[in-house]
């Protein structure tokens, strides 16, 4: 397996239509927009994921130009209908390959406290495991490794075959990860899951209130 040498490249995955913060495919909301402690969790997100890779884009669906003040690639989906991450996943590996990269390590939009050292961690976990794959995942005392799989380090040469599973209406990630074999890297969930997102009002104010704890 050859992984990444010097060149991985990042995709931030905002293509959702969230939802559950009132968001739909006629009024579409970027959750990356909302505020948190004076800037916005797109903002948190660039400043922990960019000094991991080399360079960086953002998945998005609708109007680019709404996101040209961050000055990031913008990538939409080339599979229709709001796939879901996989597609965004997608889209990045499209991206990279035309550069001639191997790899990309994706994060999510709207999770503002990812480690900062998840490249590393899930560069490691997959040359350990000899997987072309590797997850992030928060340790749950109870059900052991919960993965997380919008946090990948995912090859450009699995493209195609994402391509046809989507195409064939494949959306859940982990069923496409386990076809190919997915290594995880574990995070403890001690002060708090690194991977919480923000889905609703609700879990903004708690990120609010986690900032504050942080500082």
């Amino acid at each position: 397996m050859t992984m990444p040498n010097n060149k991985v490249y990042g995709v931030i995955l905002a293509g959702g239509l969230a939802t559950r913060m009132g968001g739909s495919e006629e009024a579409q909301l970027d959750k990356g927009r909302l505020e948190l402690g004076g800037k916005s969790l797109l903002e948190h997100v660039i400043t922990r994921l960019a000094p991991q890779v080399d360079t960086l884009a953002l998945n998005a669906n609708g109007d680019a130009s709404r996101f040209a003040d961050t000055g990031l690639p913008v990538l939409s989906d080339s599979i229709e209908g709001f796939a879901g991450p996989l597609a965004g996943v997608l889209a990045g590996l499209d991206w990279a390959a035309e550069q001639g990269a191997t790899h990309i390590l994706s994060a999510a939009a709207d999770t503002p406290f990812f480690p900062t050292d998840l490249g590393a961690r899930l560069i490691a976990a997959a040359k350990a495991e000899g997987t072309p794959i590797a997850l992030a995942a928060t340790n749950d005392p109870d059900r052991g490794p919960m993965r997380q799989p919008t946090f990948g380090l995912w090859p450009v040469d699995l493209r195609d075959d994402l391509r046809a599973a989507l195409k064939d209406g494949l959306r859940k990630v982990v069923l496409w990860t386990d076809k190919h074999g997915a290594a995880l890297a574990p995070y403890d969930p001690d002060p708090f899951d690194p991977f919480f997102n923000v889905n609703t009002p609700e879990d903004l104010e708690r990120a609010e209130a986690l900032l504050k704890g942080a500082n």
